[in-house]
């Protein structure tokens, strides 16, 4: 996978914010101004929501970073749907005005890769993780522990675009996917991580560590 500069503007975004442009332009120059406004104001909205600024790695070696901007809605104990294991899940939910590229939390291969078509209900509920349309990837740390990404779709939000392949090997905040208007991030963790975040803290992809693994993690969790 190609980690390909940031342009500011997110290139899943380049034909949707050129659709609405169009839109509010010919309106404002075939029909009326006054009518034009709420194209305009869409065409605004949709620039904004595909805004994708670099973002700084902290240099903190077993960091887990947030794979999304967000609120955290879960930490928990729970059962790792896709390993089948015990594990620590956070959840970021994103809304409509946050920033809504995916990068890696951790350094690591892509183990697997699972993409499952389900619901659109809000993203901001537990049942979303299992119900709604969502991607999953199992990244393999660098240091051997396992973690399982998941971009979740939301009640708007109708496609999860996700550029990492088998075998790629993702680096710390590196971008990876993207998702359109609403959803969420769960990240499955090692039972004996190090949560540095709690419910209705917001963080920020990249900058703000979720968790931190501990020296003894190993792939087993």
């Amino acid at each position: 996978m190609t980690n390909y500069p940031y342009p500011i503007i997110a290139r899943e975004g380049w034909l949707h914010i050129l659709i609405a442009f169009a839109a509010a332009i010919s309106v404002t120059f075939f029909v009326d101004w006054y009518w034009a406004i709420p194209f305009w104001v869409i065409a605004i909205f949709v620039l904004q929501f595909f805004r994708d600024p670099p973002r700084e790695v902290p240099v903190v070696l077993n960091a887990v970073l947030a794979p999304a901007d967000g609120r955290i809605v879960a930490v928990e104990k729970t059962q790792d749907p896709f390993l089948d294991r015990e594990a620590v899940k956070i959840s970021v939910f994103m809304n409509v005005f946050n920033v809504h590229s995916n990068r890696s939390p951790i350094d690591g291969e892509v183990c697997n890769k699972w993409y499952f078509p389900g619901k659109f209900i809000n993203a901001d509920l537990p049942k979303a993780s299992l119900e709604n349309e969502r991607n999953a990837l199992w990244i393999k740390a660098d240091n051997g522990a396992d973690v399982t990404c998941v971009q979740v779709a939301g009640l708007i939000a109708k496609r999860i675009i996700c550029h990492a392949s088998l075998g790629d090997h993702l680096a710390k905040g590196q971008r990876f996917g993207f998702i359109r208007f609403g959803s969420r991030v769960d990240v499955y963790l090692p039972l004996n991580t190090k949560v540095n975040v709690n419910i209705g803290d917001k963080v920020f992809a990249t900058t703000s560590i979720l968790a931190e693994f501990r020296e003894e993690t190993n792939a087993t969790g």
